[in-house]
């Protein structure tokens, strides 16, 4: 005797991707302590670890010292950056002029400046299709902050999917982004190390 499981034939045969917003509802509700993101796809759930806080504390605590307490910074908040690109940045800065869209979201074109901080398991992905992705979508500077090497990489000016200029600092010195739109510098004396 066979036994056919109508329901997962039925499932195989729809055929449809999933849209971020389905995925993020079936991965609802995340455990407290962690963070979810879709990249390219694929589902990252990563635990906060006190050094990676205590780097994203500092880089807005910096805008905040430069914008005001005002400033329009955001720290894992679900930002799509095309299709099976659900990020929920670490840092993210938005434009001033930028407003939520008619769904209640910001778009990638609102995001001005981006610091994502390294963790073991998504390093692959923020330092590659994510950065892939924020340039495509126009960010004008990203910062990579990496607590294991003891480095930070600003990149900017991104043309063609990529990023044409990249500035690498060791943490103790400081990270120049007066040439951005920020016109700031960020201190990383006090960056904690992994």
């Amino acid at each position: 005797m066979t036994v056919v499981d109508t329901d997962r034939i039925d499932m195989a045969d729809i055929g449809d991707e999933p849209t971020l917003d389905e995925m993020f509802a079936w991965l609802e509700p995340v455990p407290e302590g962690f963070k979810v993101e879709i990249v390219e796809g694929t589902v990252h759930m990563s635990p906060q670890r006190d050094t990676h806080w205590e780097i994203i504390r500092r880089v807005v605590r910096a805008l905040e010292d430069r914008f005001g307490m005002n400033v329009k910074a955001l720290s894992d908040v679900r930002i799509d950056f095309g299709e099976g690109n659900g990020f929920a940045p670490d840092v993210v800065k938005l434009f001033d002029s930028a407003r939520k869209d008619g769904r209640g979201r910001w778009l990638p074109e609102h995001v001005e400046f981006v610091a994502e901080v390294i963790s073991k398991g998504t390093a692959a992905s923020d330092y590659g299709p994510k950065k892939e992705a924020y340039a495509t979508a126009g960010v004008p500077a990203l910062l990579i902050v990496d607590p294991y090497t003891g480095r930070c990489l600003l990149h900017s000016e991104p043309k063609d999917g990529g990023y044409h200029k990249k500035l690498v600092v060791d943490f103790g010195l400081d990270v120049d982004l007066t040439g951005t739109s920020l016109d700031l510098v960020l201190k990383t004396d006090a960056f904690p190390r992994d």
